[in-house]
């Protein structure tokens, strides 16, 4: 989503910040692997000032939004979408999940946006040549993986092995539950999902790409104060964001549309909210800025690469 917005974002989060601990060594927990939109920071092709500071220093980069899901109990890990950055954050998953311990035990994805499931290609023979690694995805999704190449090649090398999933129906991983919920979307090559992940203490859901929330059939806020973390779409933060773009037909709900939708929340409930999945323009990716300051002041969290939420 590049645009002529010329406002410096300067990073400087690293992707190691851990803003959570867990509260015990057997907890499960959701571990934040990325927090950008599908095309990372800074976007290909984006050479104005807010993107040159990611190009002129490795250490700011930031990658597509993803979770992990890590179970120590079972010694297991999970991961929430596939994205480009997929080697990066499989990398990052593995410092703090190493694989002689924890066992890549499945990929749940969203949707067939190039952010949430292009990175399954590194699971393929020229890549990783894993084998078996289960993924996770909705009726039209695994049709759309098994049909089409180059990823239909996974399916066949048995790379992957698709693990079907349905609208409101849990997954049990152990003592923990997932479940996907549908949720209105550009559905070009699949349904769009959202997933409540419950632990055997807290819950939470993950919602990173969704349209305006009236066009939802449930109510946010409601869905919100039900849970413990609210990781949701936060692409833009608000008009005005891309320069001669009507940001009204742009079906991504604003931070600043999202912050009126829980203006009645509690303290207690604004602090369940995580906004993720912000395009590069979006002033959030700068820690510093008035923007992010202000959310904060609200009370409300911004993801960073390494926050645990304990489950």
């Amino acid at each position: 989503m590049n645009n002529g917005w010329g406002q410096s974002v300067i990073l400087v989060a690293t992707v190691f910040t851990a803003c959570f601990t867990i509260a015990a060594d057997d907890t499960p927990y959701l571990y934040i692997l990325g927090v950008v939109q599908d095309a990372g920071y800074p976007q290909t092709g984006c050479y104005q000032a807010h993107c040159l500071p990611g190009w002129e220093d490795a250490r700011r980069r930031r990658g597509a939004t993803a979770l992990a899901l890590i179970d120590p109990g079972a010694g297991r890990k999970f991961m929430f979408e596939a994205t480009p950055n997929f080697p990066a954050q499989l990398y990052q998953l593995e410092i703090q999940a190493p694989s002689a311990t924890f066992e890549l035990a499945g990929i749940f994805l969203t949707h067939a946006h190039i952010g949430h499931y292009a990175g399954l290609m590194f699971l393929g023979h020229e890549a990783m040549s894993a084998s078996a690694v289960p993924v996770y995805a909705m009726p039209r999704m695994a049709e759309y993986l098994g049909s089409n190449g180059p990823w239909s090649q996974l399916v066949k090398f048995h790379n992957i092995e698709l693990q079907p999933l349905q609208d409101g129906q849990e997954v049990r991983l152990s003592e923990l539950l997932v479940t996907p919920f549908l949720v209105p979307h550009r559905d070009e090559y699949s349904e769009t999902v959202g997933y409540r992940i419950q632990g055997p203490n807290k819950t939470a859901v993950f919602i990173p790409d969704i349209n305006r929330w009236s066009d939802w059939d449930r109510d946010i806020a409601e869905l919100v104060t039900s849970v413990d973390y609210a990781l949701i779409d936060a692409t833009f933060y608000g008009d005005g964001e891309l320069p001669g773009r009507d940001m009204s037909q742009i079906l991504h709900p604003l931070v600043t549309d999202s912050m009126k939708v829980f203006a009645d929340f509690s303290r207690e409930d604004r602090s369940k909210v995580w906004f993720i999945h912000m395009n590069h323009t979006n002033p959030l990716l700068n820690a510093d800025s008035e923007q992010s300051l202000f959310v904060k002041s609200q009370g409300f969290n911004i993801a960073v690469e390494g926050t645990k939420l304990p489950l």
